[in-house]
């Protein structure tokens, strides 16, 4: 019964963005849905943002380790990440009128500023995407019994058809009635195991001394691992193509502040079902901290629940990791196709040629990430990896080019480079005494700073 339920909602879930494809009408509509998506629609398209593979696997495997200490990153740092964007960005890069970030980038720096942040946008979607499919793949593998490696391809083939298919119009609406169902298999499935570990109090008072502390070591180390977790995500993907694409669906400027402000909450409430569902886990079986815990949410469900309860859950999760999987797919491949592909072609890319480029592009960047999710499996690592790429490279430009009248392309050049350039040195050569991160954004600072104010001296 439940193989067939899984069967049917991947059925639906094609249907629906076969169905979205009627309101394509341009690459407008492809990649921003037209701009019409109402408050809720547009609220639950950026809750399912990251409602996926590392909240439901990751980061329930890090909290049953660590506690609220180990979940900082995400999802803290991802409810932090749409408060800022709420308050610093939704509203003037909304009103630019723009299809992607690297067209803020061109228009404030140049084609090669341009073509440098686009080829940086795209890599840090791979690793995310592959982590999408990795956890589908391990639904997938414990639902129907089929080996890892055949529920990753298959993974990609759905979210990659009813992608290419509806693009933007089809996520949106999709998210939608996901969000509904995350939210009412989540309740059941939690409601189901509390009660079989005793109660909510009981559950709450299981856990050790210091599982809810949020407070840091007062350490060098201590405050540098600290601050490390709340920006990799926090910071890190605020300038991501996925939630600016999401919020520049919106209807009007209003609602996409508010939307991200909504997304932010949801985020954040739903995303302590699941922790909650860890933490009685842990109750139950005190042996699974020397287990690999990223089944542990699924495992509980199929054993603690009656049928109802599990076609509610694995629905949900099948919601969750599709529409953050599918969003994820989107967009590099828009990156692509406006900043690489369209530059690239000049004048001769029409409206027809470019969403058909835009498709083609959404099944390569699913090859790519299909790739590497079968030869690596670590969802909270590949996520955190995706984030932090985005932190060091994009954001000090994004920033600059909004807010900062002086910046220079050679700023944002210089930025780029030497923030990618110097995580890689430290991350693999030279230890700095602190995650990587740090420096590595700091010196993005510094380079942005050097590099503009330079340009505007010798320009004088």
């Amino acid at each position: 019964m439940l193989i067939t339920f899984v069967i049917l909602y991947l059925a639906v879930t094609v249907l629906i963005g076969i169905a979205a494809a009627r309101f394509i009408r341009g690459s407008g509509d492809f990649i921003l849905a037209g701009r019409k998506l109402p408050l809720l629609v547009n609220a639950a398209a950026l809750f399912a943002l990251w409602f996926g593979s590392e909240t439901v696997f990751g980061a329930t495997s890090e909290f049953i380790q660590h506690g609220f200490m180990g979940i900082i990153e995400d999802p803290f740092g991802g409810a932090l990440c749409l408060m800022l964007y709420a308050v610093f960005l939704a509203r003037p890069l909304y009103r630019m009128n723009l299809l992607t970030l690297g067209d803020l980038y061109r228009n404030r720096y140049g084609k090669t500023v341009e073509l440098t942040a686009a080829l940086c946008m795209i890599t840090t979607f791979f690793g995310y995407i592959a982590a999408q499919l990795v956890a589908m793949g391990i639904l997938l593998n414990l639902i129907v019994e089929i080996p890892l490696y055949y529920g990753i391809l298959l993974s990609a083939g759905v979210v990659t058809l009813y992608t290419v298919v509806g693009g933007m119009w089809a996520i949106s609406v999709t998210d939608f009635f996901q969000s509904i169902l995350i939210v009412t298999g989540l309740i059941a499935a939690a409601a189901a195991i509390t009660a079989q570990a005793g109660g909510v109090m009981p559950v709450i008072r299981s856990a050790p001394e210091g599982f809810f502390n949020i407070i840091p070591e007062m350490t060098p180390a201590g405050l540098s691992e600290y601050l490390a977790a709340w920006v990799t995500l926090g910071l890190g993907s605020l300038a991501s193509q996925d939630i600016f694409q999401r919020a520049n669906a919106a209807s009007s400027v209003t609602n996409a502040v508010r939307s991200a402000y909504l997304g932010a909450l949801l985020y954040l409430g739903v995303s302590m079902i699941p922790l909650f569902i860890a933490l009685a886990a842990r109750k139950l079986y005190p042996e699974i901290l020397t287990d690999d815990n990223q089944q542990i949410l699924p495992l509980m469900v199929m054993k603690h629940t009656s049928l109802p309860v599990q076609i509610l859950f694995f629905g949900a999760l099948l919601s969750a990791i599709l529409s953050t999987a599918s969003g994820a797919l989107l967009a590099p491949a828009t990156i692509l196709t406006e900043n690489v592909i369209r530059p690239l072609a000049r004048k001769r890319l029409d409206e027809r040629h470019f969403l058909l480029f835009l498709r083609f592009s959404v099944v390569l960047i699913a090859a790519i990430s299909a790739g590497m999710a079968v030869g690596r499996r670590n969802i909270y690592q590949l996520v955190g990896e995706s984030y932090i790429l985005g932190l060091v490279s994009l954001l000090v430009p994004l920033v600059a080019a909004v807010y900062w009248s002086k910046a220079k392309p050679a700023g944002a050049m210089l930025s780029m480079i030497m923030g990618l350039l110097s995580w890689v040195v430290f991350e693999f050569f030279i230890n700095p005494g602190m995650p990587a991160l740090i420096p590595a954004f700091l010196l993005s600072i510094a380079a942005m700073l050097a590099g503009s104010l330079v340009h505007i001296k010798t320009s004088k």
